[in-house]
């Protein structure tokens, strides 16, 4: 396991242990906060797309019918 790993799930496994209201208060914090907001939007998009099937960019843009 690596240190950002390791860091990621004392985090988390603190995170976990907190009761239902301060688990609201530091999801509050967190969507409240416009740097950490666009990355947790950023990583549940992904997350959200994951099983998804990967289209090639150049087929993206040209069924959007933008010349690249």
């Amino acid at each position: 396991m690596s240190a950002t790993e390791a860091t990621a799930e004392i985090f988390f496994t603190a995170f976990k242990a907190l009761n239902r209201k301060e688990r609201e208060a530091v999801l509050q914090k967190l969507v409240t906060d416009a740097e950490l907001a666009d990355d947790l939007a950023d990583t549940l998009a992904l997350e959200a797309r994951r099983d998804q099937r990967h289209t090639p960019l150049r087929d993206v843009l040209k069924d959007l019918r933008i010349r690249v």
